[in-house]
């Protein structure tokens, strides 16, 4: 028995664990992250994850800032999140993470809704219910510089997503800054008004497939699979035959909405369908500018962590180069896989 017993774990210790094989990503309700749920319940995430002898799981999160906390507290592999949540939450919290995929750019999808007005600068004075420090509260700074107002002249109430309609309802409530579908929604109520939009800042919110960068070095077969099955499932919903209508006819009705309401988000969603398209906004210089001004925006309110001294405190890595501190790299843009797709070669 006492040589047995070494041979058996022996044996036992040369065996692949099964957990290194399995992995979970989460996503949350948006215009640009239901194509996971159409590939979970279609098979194509498994077929992709089966072509690489891996599990995948795929996991929906009722509450995004929820997704992204559970994901850097190491629950979940990979996440969709926005570039500024991705620098602000796990980067931030020391959790080097590699964007996989972009997949769009919100291009009216984030927006401003006030009640009674359709002028931005009437917002002064009033209580603006948001996900704070989220792009929704970046979108307000943005759209406050615009007139020539800043967060001094509103007071921000910090909403959770899951909650923002209800609350949008109480008369006590005239002014949210929130994303679809929920912006679709709220801007439908009588006397609202949509007065400012990410159309007007074309490239700065963008939204990822975020993986743990220790992960996806250690199994570019997550890599492969993940981004295979994403553009497999952008090559059918951007269709026009019956199989692309069915598709986004599946994805409305998942996110609460209809067909209309959902190709209604997708025409103020600049969809990245191919990889080609992807590269070419991951690849040029205007990121490397939109993650400084993301970057400093975090700064200025404590997002990137304590004693962080400057806007550059984080470094993020990019095909144009890097911004901020190149020695503590936490967030990088990793093209690598999209490359792989556009080449046939997944």
């Amino acid at each position: 028995m006492k040589t047995i017993a070494p041979l058996l774990l022996s044996l036992f210790l040369s065996l692949p664990a099964a957990a290194a094989d399995s992995f979970r990503i989460c996503w949350s309700i948006y215009v640009g992250w239901m194509p996971w749920a159409l590939g979970a319940e279609q098979g194509i995430v498994k077929k992709w994850a089966d072509k690489y002898d891996i599990d995948i799981e795929v996991v929906q999160i009722n509450d995004y800032i929820e997704s992204i906390n559970q994901y850097t507290a190491g629950e979940f592999d990979a996440c969709t999140m926005t570039n500024m949540d991705a620098l602000t939450i796990p980067a931030a919290g020391g959790v080097d993470s590699t964007a996989l995929i972009v997949g769009d750019f919100s291009n009216g999808n984030d927006g401003i809704v006030l009640k009674g007005s359709d002028q931005l600068a009437d917002i002064k004075g009033q209580q603006v219910n948001l996900v704070e420090l989220s792009v929704s509260h970046y979108l307000l700074a943005r759209g406050l510089d615009s007139v020539g107002l800043s967060e001094r002249d509103v007071q921000v109430v910090n909403t959770s997503d899951a909650d923002m309609v209800a609350v949008y309802s109480s008369d006590s409530t005239t002014a949210v800054s929130t994303w679809n579908p929920l912006l679709s929604e709220i801007n439908s109520v009588p006397n609202s008004h949509k007065v400012f939009d990410s159309s007007s800042i074309p490239g700065e919110i963008i939204d990822l497939l975020v993986v743990h960068t220790d992960t996806l070095k250690a199994n570019p077969k997550l890599g492969k699979a993940l981004t295979g099955a994403w553009y497999e499932i952008m090559s059918l919903m951007s269709g026009s035959d019956q199989k692309a209508i069915d598709a986004r006819t599946y994805m409305a009705e998942a996110s609460g909405t209809d067909l209309i309401g959902y190709d209604a988000q997708l025409a103020s969603t600049e969809m990245f369908y191919s990889p080609t398209r992807a590269l070419l906004l991951t690849r040029s210089g205007k990121l490397k500018d939109t993650m400084r001004n993301v970057a400093e925006f975090s700064f200025e309110h404590g997002l990137l962590g304590e004693g962080a001294p400057d806007a550059g405190a984080i470094g993020i890595e990019m095909p144009s180069g890097v911004y901020g501190n190149s020695n503590n790299i936490k967030l990088r843009f990793d093209t690598t896989y999209m490359k792989q797709a556009s080449q046939g070669q997944l």
